[in-house]
C-alpha cells in the first residue's frame, strides 16, 4: 500500500520544523504530489502537517 500526498496549501507562514517535513516528504511547489509508502514514519510526517497536505491512499 502506498500513500499519494500533494501540497494544497502554502508554507510561507509556517514553524520552520514543518517546512523541513514538507521538504522531506519530497514535495516544493503547491500541487506538487509524492508517492510514498504507509508506514508508520511517513505517517507521524503527514500528521504534523495535516493542515497543508492532502492525502490519498493507491
Amino acid at each position: 500500500m502506498a500513500l499519494k500526498i500533494t501540497l494544497v496549501k502554502s508554507t510561507n507562514k509556517v514553524v520552520e520544523k514543518q517546512k523541513a517535513t514538507v521538504r522531506a516528504l519530497g514535495l516544493k511547489k503547491i500541487g506538487s504530489t509524492v508517492t510514498q509508502p504507509d508506514n508508520d514514519q511517513i505517517k507521524g510526517m503527514i500528521k504534523v502537517v495535516s493542515h497543508l497536505v492532502k492525502v490519498e491512499e493507491i
